[in-house]
């Protein structure tokens, strides 16, 4: 039975910071204590923990744009974050778990603004059949999360931008995300802001608790604990090395003629190419395969590789790689 509640609300927008302190935050949770937290990411598209990244995510604009690809513990489907999303996470032990509590918190915060908002299917919360809120789930051994992201005042256009990835011919048995129809709560109600609803969120909190939450100050043994997971959330390793296996096809008429490829690609790296082509030159198949194997698959690693040859063959296969990634 949950005796204590705590809050803590980031101040940063640095994705890989905030998902590192929630980890933190959950495996430090006390047997009878529910934690709050509140944080926001800029600019973001945060995928399952067993999705593949360049299923879901166009890698390409999203870095080109100066954004961020993080990948989280929970499964489910990938989101976009910008400071227009309030995202909370509630860290308990295992059998303090109750989702109906927890989303009651929501619910009751956003229908202080006079907003209808209802629990719909497994995990999203909704007005009228449109989602603002989608919800996932953690645990391990004796802890566990549940979080999610509100859509207050989201940039919706770069939303599609960034999660709608173009026909490319991907093959992937990951897991892949649901798209629905979506709301700004703004747009229901132009008093909901995000620092209005922060305030509406913990003061529910301790309504649904009927406790008195003390806020989480971190100390330097802390802090020291979060940078250490902030590498973790940072590395490729991560974002890219856990997607499952794919492969990529693709045909082109190039200057020396037409060329199709099918890359395997694993762990974020061509593992193997097969080359067809009907250029003269009769080695040039089995050449091409030796210079993508191997190759990281990301338009900055390929794009350092065209500029490293000086064969123009190479360098116009390359190219139209870094095109298509």
């Amino acid at each position: 039975m949950i005796s204590n509640i705590k809050t803590i609300v980031s101040d940063g927008f640095d994705p890989y910071y905030n998902l590192a302190l929630e980890e933190y935050l959950t495996f430090s949770v006390g047997d009878e204590e529910c934690i709050l937290y509140l944080w926001q990411n800029k600019n973001t598209v945060v995928i399952g923990k067993n999705q593949n990244a360049y299923r879901e995510c166009n890698v390409t604009k999203l870095e080109n744009d100066g954004g961020h690809l993080a990948r989280r513990l929970s499964g489910g489907g990938a989101v976009y974050h910008d400071d227009g999303n309030l995202n909370f996470t509630f860290c308990v032990r295992k059998h303090n778990y109750d989702v109906v509590r927890q989303l009651n918190v929501i619910l009751r915060a956003v229908r202080s603004f006079g907003i209808n908002a209802e629990k719909t299917g497994r995990n999203d919360i909704a007005i009228d059949g449109k989602k603002f809120s989608g919800n996932a789930y953690y645990d391990s051994n004796d802890y566990a999360y549940h979080h999610g992201c509100i859509m207050v005042n989201a940039n919706t256009g770069k939303l599609a931008d960034f999660l709608n990835v173009s026909e490319e011919k991907l093959k992937s048995k990951g897991v892949t995300s649901v798209k629905s129809r979506v709301v700004n709560l703004s747009e229901l109600n132009p008093e909901v802001t995000v620092d209005t609803l922060k305030k509406a969120i913990l003061k529910a909190f301790e309504e649904e608790y009927a406790l008195k939450a003390a806020e989480i100050k971190l100390n330097a043994k802390d802090k020291a604990a979060v940078d250490e997971l902030y590498h973790k959330y940072s590395d490729d390793e991560w974002l890219f090395g856990r997607f499952i296996s794919f492969t990529h096809t693709f045909a082109h008429r190039f200057s020396f003629g037409e060329l199709e490829a099918h890359l395997n690609i694993n762990n974020g790296k061509i593992k193997s190419a097969q080359i067809h082509t009907d250029a003269m030159d009769i080695h040039l198949a089995e050449h091409v395969e030796k210079l993508l194997t191997g190759l990281s698959y990301r338009q900055s690693e390929v794009r350092a590789a065209t500029d490293e040859t000086k064969d123009e063959i190479d360098r116009e296969i390359l190219l139209y790689l870094c095109e298509i990634i």
